[in-house]
């Protein structure tokens, strides 16, 4: 699955584009008064303004030999968020490793380095390493009619999970992180799961508001 464009919101607009300008060194592809889109290597991540905007977690896919140059890359440049003191998460079912941090709107950022892409780089590592945005949270008590709702866009896969907690939908390229956000947390802090609104263009075109998927053209 390819997420070609991530659109979602924040009430701290400006901020958070010298955030990922500045700090990620990540390219703006175009920056308007209501939004500001940056290249995530295949993908585009693209900011709005919205006054009462909720946190969100995402992940970006990096090289598959890159999560300890990842790491050191990102310690110059915000505080990493760690479990049982690692801050290299070692996902075996995944046979992946992640790294976790904080933009300025909390969001939880990730960097997931897969072992099965087998997509290594000789290139030392900088933001241009960074290959796609590789997952989107989406919270919904309602798992399965979300993952059969999706089905009516495009065919589309449960990569991990179930319908009761926590559902992975579609590849190691992209994926949907449906989670039940009466059951579950986010890892690996243990955030309260908002229902936050997005849009999403690439194999999937939908807005995802209020908890309910709106097909676009």
């Amino acid at each position: 699955m390819k997420i070609k464009e991530f659109i979602i919101f924040t009430n701290n607009l400006d901020n958070q584009i010298d955030f990922y300008a500045t700090i990620l060194e990540l390219p703006i592809l175009i920056s308007t008064p209501e939004f500001t889109s940056f290249k995530i290597g295949e993908s585009i991540l693209t900011f709005k303004f919205k006054r009462n905007a909720t946190p969100y977690h995402f992940a970006f896919n990096i090289p598959s030999d890159k999560e300890k140059e990842a790491l050191y890359w990102l310690k110059e440049r915000v505080d990493i968020l760690s479990f049982d003191t690692n801050e290299i998460i070692d996902f075996s079912s995944w046979n992946a490793k992640a790294i976790y941090f904080y933009d300025l709107d909390n969001n939880i950022v990730e960097f997931i380095a897969r072992k099965n892409l087998n997509q290594n780089s000789a290139e030392k590592f900088s933001s241009k390493s960074i290959i796609n945005i590789s997952e989107i949270g989406l919270a919904s008590n309602k798992i399965e009619f979300i993952f059969n709702k999706l089905n009516t866009l495009n065919k589309v896969a449960i990569y991990k999970g179930d319908f009761e907690q926590f559902c992975a939908v579609g590849d190691e390229n992209g994926l949907f992180i449906i989670v039940n956000n009466e059951l579950r947390k986010w890892f690996p802090n243990g955030d309260e799961i908002s229902q936050s609104d997005f849009i999403i263009k690439g194999d999937f075109n939908f807005e995802f508001k209020k908890g309910e998927i709106i097909e676009i053209m």
